[in-house]
């Protein structure tokens, strides 16, 4: 998931657009779906994001909709939660004894669609633009220095951890650590407990590499960027004007 990820980030179609517009894009569409009080706006993103992604960037369908599944789950929970235990006013109708009012139900579909839109904005970011050009946009909007290379770091880092991961999994799977339920349990207690002190190891390796290459404190990045174009600029406000005006215009609307 994780290599397939960072692959589409530089290979779909847009990835020459101007980083900078697709960060406007994703941050101002997902500040709309949270301050939308309706269900509307926020199913509305998601399904125009996912058109983009699908149709103009070209991800792959099925693997798009499996990145969607454990948040998919995750806020269909939170719905059903709060439609069965929140809520005084207005009884809709009982399940299991439990009474699921009208104000509860509505809050938790709210809640929903508005997980749903704000993941799948951040999904288009993720999906079209790579880590080191987002690094670029912080730059430019002078975020602290710092800041940036403590990200870059942890970006490195997650990858190092994964392969440590992988490597000692496939270790052990090929000395059959993983053939029976005791064999299984034994051998990810001693995947969970050396895990560490190899990551440990292997980000010292890297910092000595580093150094060994005149790191002095500052990671210097390269930096190649289009412009936005007039046609964008207007298409990005025609954008969000109109999810403004559907968020005035559904204010309050409910389900039910």
């Amino acid at each position: 998931m994780k290599n397939m990820l960072d692959y589409y980030a530089h290979t779909n179609e847009l990835r020459n657009t101007n980083s900078q517009l697709k960060v406007l894009l994703a941050l101002l569409t997902l500040i709309i779906c949270i301050i939308s009080t309706s269900p509307v706006i926020p199913i509305l993103v998601a399904l125009i994001l996912s058109y983009l992604l699908i149709f103009i960037a070209k991800i792959p369908a099925r693997f798009y909709f499996k990145f969607l599944l454990i948040p998919f789950i995750f806020a269909l929970f939170t719905f059903i939660f709060m439609a069965l235990f929140f809520g005084t006013l207005d009884p809709w109708f009982n399940f299991l004894n439990l009474t699921i009012y009208k104000d509860g139900f509505n809050l938790g579909f709210l809640i929903f669609s508005r997980i749903l839109g704000a993941f799948i904005c951040l999904s288009f970011l993720a999906f079209t633009t790579p880590m080191t050009e987002l690094f670029y946009v912080l730059e430019d909007i002078k975020v602290p220095i710092v800041v940036i290379e403590i990200a870059m770091l942890m970006y490195r880092y997650i990858f190092v951890f994964l392969e440590e991961i992988e490597s000692m999994y496939n270790s052990q799977e090929t000395r059959l650590g993983y053939r029976n339920l005791k064999n299984s349990f034994k051998s990810l207690g001693l995947l969970v407990s050396n895990l560490f002190i190899r990551t440990w190891v292997r980000g010292e390796q890297i910092y000595i590499t580093m150094e060994s290459r005149c790191y002095g404190g500052s990671i210097k990045t390269f930096k190649i960027q289009k412009s936005m174009g007039l046609k964008n600029i207007i298409l990005l406000i025609s954008f969000e004007s109109f999810l403004l005006l559907g968020t005035y215009l559904t204010w309050g609307l409910t389900v039910i």
